[in-house]
Parts: structure tokens; sequence; C-alpha cells
């Protein structure tokens, strides 16, 4: 699980790398690393060549004054696959991840085999309001603080009362939110987490959708992961997207926080093994494509599922 790196475009990537089989790229999200999949990379190692790369502006990754948006994080990940020799993948985005993912399905149609969103971003307008003040003018401020270990003390001590307060609740969390604040200690480090951050969120919420463009995701393979117990990105989305999503199907880590394949990582790989194994990769065909472009939209015949269940609306 050593950490890789590339040079593209000028910029240092790290990325871990292993295992063999169909390629399998994690993305996370903001404000962590490819840390984030330390436990479930050995798992799903014996199946897949799995890349887990640092986004730029994160963890051993080049930190420059740069575009953070997700569509250039999406071409870097494009750059990053044809540099590695990759030519298509299924791909898995968390959070910020999640958008990034879809974007690079968009962007991208010919490398996305098949989509798994874990808790993802690009859904809807709400985000938990730590976010939205961090995006604010003030959020550097805000940033520096949340960094040191006497803001993380006043945080435990305010946990049971935070979900009184309009969304507060940070649920199983908080933790893990906080020791994420350790890799924000340099100044580099906060600046990109500020663009990334303003490049997605700002004072009234999320900025970027997919849903505009989610009928293109017809014939693509998705499945959308979320936990029963997430407030930092709300359970509704999760039924929004799938809802949105020709032919996707919705599961339910009920326990489970923000970080599902951190909190279950053994059924998070069973999970993605068996997405991989009961679907095809997506062919992408131009005219099929274009088809989709002039009409704007899809007819979605047969039910979305949670867990094999119908759904009829989010």
């Amino acid at each position: 699980m050593e950490v890789e790196y590339r040079t593209i475009h000028g910029y240092r990537r790290a990325f871990r790398r292993m295992g063999s089989g169909p390629p399998l790229l994690l993305i996370h999200g903001i404000g962590v690393s490819s840390a984030t999949w330390l436990p479930v990379l050995p798992g799903l190692a014996e199946h897949f060549t799995v890349i887990a790369p640092d986004l730029l502006g994160h963890g051993d990754s080049a930190k420059p004054r740069a575009d953070y948006a997700v569509g250039a994080y999406a071409c870097g990940m494009r750059d990053l696959l044809t540099v590695l020799g990759v030519e298509q993948a299924t791909v898995v985005g968390h959070s910020l991840g999640g958008g990034v993912a879809m974007q690079f399905a968009y962007q991208f149609p010919e490398r996305c085999a098949r989509l798994m969103l874990v808790g993802s971003g690009g859904v809807g307008r709400q985000v938990h309001p730590a976010l939205r003040l961090l995006a604010s003018s003030n959020g550097g401020v805000f940033l520096k603080l949340a960094t040191v270990a006497p803001t993380r003390r006043l945080a435990e001590r305010l946990r049971p009362v935070l979900p009184r307060f309009g969304g507060w609740g940070v649920g199983p969390d908080l933790d893990r939110l906080f020791d994420r604040m350790e890799s924000l200690a340099t100044p580099e480090a906060r600046r990109a987490f500020l663009r990334t951050l303003r490049s997605a969120v700002d004072g009234r919420g999320q900025v970027i959708t997919m849903l505009d463009r989610s009928y293109l995701a017809a014939g693509l393979p998705t499945w959308i992961v979320w936990g029963g117990r997430d407030h930092v990105i709300p359970l509704s989305h999760a039924a929004r997207a799938a809802c949105a999503m020709p032919g996707s199907r919705l599961v339910f880590f009920p326990e489970a926080g923000h970080f599902p394949h951190e909190e279950e990582p053994e059924r998070f790989v069973e999970l993605v093994r068996e997405f991989v194994g009961t679907t095809s990769p997506a062919e992408y065909d131009v005219e099929r494509w274009r088809g989709l472009l002039r009409s704007g939209h899809v007819e979605q015949a047969g039910a979305t599922a949670v867990d094999g269940a119908p759904i009829s609306g989010a």
C-alpha cells in the first residue's frame, strides 16, 4: 500500500495501487485522501486492480494555486488513468469524490465502465452547516481553529446538544472528521481545501448538481450507497439520486454515517464485488449518446431499487 507518485502537468500526483484484475478507481472526498480507503484496499485488491489517488490539493499530492472544480478533478482522473495505461475503469466516488465520479462519467463516458456513488455530493443543495460556514468569507479563520486540539475538545462537549441547532448534528462522524483536520495543519493544505470547497459549496449549500444530466446514466451500471446516519449529506439525497439515474440501485448501510466504507469495510468489499460481478461494463455508443442529448430525457423503464425493493420517488 505504499504511495506512488507521477508528475502530470508539472504537479505531483500521489496514489495507491495494488492488486490485479479489472481496474477499480476509488475517489475520496474533500479534506481526506486515499487513506480513507485503507480499510477496504486489501479486500478489493484480491479481485481488482485498485487505484486510489490523492486528489490535487489533498494528501501527498501537490497543493498549487490551481483549478479545484469537479470538472478539473475529472480531467485529472482521466489523465492519471491514461498515464497508468488504464483505458476503462469502474469508478467509486465518496462525498465530493462522488461528484467527481459523476463528472468523470459525463465528460468521459467511454472511460467509465460502472459508477458507484457513496454518500455523494452533487445531487441536492443541502449540506452540513459547518461546510457552508467554512465556505464563507471568514471560512479560513474557522478552518484554522478547527485544526487545534481545544476546538476538538469543545466539539466533543457540545456533541449531545448539537442536533438541536438546525441540522448541526454530526452522528457517528465527529471523530473521523476531526481526525481529518490534522491533514489541514499547514496553510497550503487549508488554502487548497477552501478552494475546493468554494468551487462546490457557498452559504446556501451545494452549488453543483448532476441531476440535470443524470438521464445520460442510462445504460451505465450505477449503484448508490448511503449511510443511514449520514449527517454530512442528507439521506434524502440518496433516493433523489436513485430516482434521477435510470436503472440505478440504492443500498443503505443503516448504522453507518458518512463513511460506510470505513465503518463496515467487509460489507463494502462484498458489495463492490457483487456490483462488478452482476453487471456488464458500459459500452459507449456515440449515436445513442447523441440521441439522449437531443431528447433531453430517457424513459425510466423498471423501478429503481432499494436493496432490491422498488421505490417510487425521492
